[in-house]
């Protein structure tokens, strides 16, 4: 059903009056904004450690968020920032779906749809915010409809709400997103963990949590087998999985250094050329930050129709008596277990339609996403022609003519779209198949991330040498 405009208008006098991080009416400089980074940084860390007052002291077996949905939503379980950017990317999903289905309106060339736009998902974050933390508090930590329940779900109320306006502190006076910020320092925190703990773990005895010290013990002591710092079972990091990291970072570094370069000259300089560079990894991550969203919503509307006892709910999510997910759709859209280790115990045609539903769910959802954020973004080959064109510059060998630009975009941004989209989606669900330390989702997201930052951190740097060219950059990202 479409949704007019009008009624979604009626939230502009909410929109006005909400709290935000304001936009910076002068140029920031490169150490202000490596300054705000830190700070935020720092935040992130230290209330991931803290934990939430009156918690139960023993955690319960069943969760409704798992290791890769803690990686990719920067969760930290038991702490002010349980729900970390869940309510940010569920909200982003849920706006895309209603303007790519066309149920809103929106011109994002007119100031007032976006401001319109931004606020209604503010919003949105906001509901969503406070729905799940009354979730998790109610049916995770206290189940007794007590005090306990509401002071829980307050505090992480609270803590959805920091990692909001963190994300906009970031995105307006630091380097690149919150969102991403976040994911990255909480992969690199697991990654750094699961590689190199030097702890003994609790699930095997005699090995080290850290797959690295615990090899180098077998090495050095024979103790344990060596061949059970390989290959270990269930969750526990092994030198498979590390080997796994190193070939995802390399391969992702790899294809983020592909790109298409299309030649421009600049009409209003005689003699200035330049290039518009179209990466391979032309949607960056965020349609696998918004596939993994979505295997989230499916794992905990099933878990509360499972609780209420609702008709069908085993066809969403089906729990054994120990509180394991067993069954129902958001068990294949749960990372399967290790591909080499079934293999090795001989599960492999046991697990095989856990690890096909999986891949190819990946796959599609990430093309899916891609597509629809390249559409609504302005990523496609009409608005990035007229941006282009608004800038005074063309294709050399052509007249200057807008349609003619955006035909020559047309051949090769929706293509691009199509293989990046796919590509992420298969290099996500790969790495978690072969143990990826992190979960393969989490590096790929973080490595990405960080090559980007990088280059943002450089042009920024290379822009205060050079403020000439400022605007160049600004047309080209």
């Amino acid at each position: 059903m479409r949704m007019p405009e009008s009624k979604l208008r009626v939230l502009m006098p909410v929109i006005r009056r909400m709290p935000e991080v304001s936009l910076p009416k002068r140029h920031v400089s490169f150490n202000e904004k490596l300054f705000w980074t830190l700070v935020v940084l720092i935040l992130f860390y230290v209330m991931s450690e803290v934990k939430m007052w009156k918690l139960p002291e023993e955690l319960p077996r069943v969760a409704l968020f798992t290791d890769l949905m803690r990686t990719v939503m920067a969760s930290e379980r038991g702490s002010i920032i349980e729900l970390g950017i869940g309510p940010i990317v569920t909200g982003g999903i849920v706006m895309q779906l209603l303007v790519g289905g066309k149920m809103i309106n929106i011109d994002y060339t007119n100031p007032e749809d976006r401001v319109l736009f931004q606020g209604t998902q503010k919003i949105l974050v906001i509901v969503l915010t406070l729905f799940e933390a009354f979730t998790l508090s109610r049916f995770q930590y206290a189940p007794q409809m007590d005090m306990t329940t509401w002071i829980l779900a307050l505090q992480m109320f609270i803590g959805g709400i920091m990692i909001w306006f963190w994300d906009e502190v970031v995105s307006k006076w630091g380097f690149g997103s919150g969102v991403s910020l976040f994911i990255a320092a909480g992969v690199s925190k697991q990654i750094m963990w699961m590689a190199f703990s030097p702890l003994e773990t609790e699930g095997l005895p005699g090995h080290k949590i850290g797959a690295i010290p615990d090899f180098v013990n077998s090495l050095l002591k024979g103790s344990p087998p060596i061949s059970e710092t390989i290959i270990k079972p269930g969750i526990y990091p092994d030198m498979i999985g590390v080997l796994a990291t190193i070939a995802v970072f390399v391969m992702v570094v790899y294809a983020e250094s592909m790109r298409i370069e299309i030649p421009l000259t600049y009409g209003s300089v005689r003699g200035a050329r330049g290039r518009y560079p179209l990466r391979f990894v032309y949607v960056s991550n965020i349609p696998v930050i918004l596939t993994v969203a979505l295997f989230q919503n499916v794992r905990l509307w099933g878990f509360l129709l499972h609780k209420v006892g609702a008709p069908g709910a085993d066809l969403i999510a089906k729990w054994d008596v120990e509180g394991n997910l067993v069954g129902g759709l958001a068990y294949y859209l749960s990372s399967p277990p290790k591909l080499y280790h079934s293999l090795y115990t001989g599960t492999f045609m046991e697990n095989l339609p856990h690890f096909l539903v999986y891949v190819g769910a990946m796959i599609s959802f990430s093309i899916m996403f891609g597509w629809l954020w390249v559409d609504i973004t302005g990523m496609d080959a009409k608005h990035v022609a007229q941006q282009l064109h608004k800038a005074g510059m063309q294709i050399p060998g052509f007249r200057r003519d807008i349609r003619v630009m955006e035909k020559i975009l047309g051949r090769y941004i929706p293509p691009i779209t199509l293989m990046s989209s796919a590509f992420i989606g298969f290099i996500a669900s790969f790495a978690d198949l072969w143990g990826a330390l992190g979960t393969g989702t989490g590096i790929l997201l973080t490595t990405g991330i960080v090559y980007r930052l990088y280059e943002e951190m450089a042009s920024e740097q290379l822009s205060e040498m050079f403020p000439a060219i400022r605007k160049v950059f600004e047309v080209s990202r």
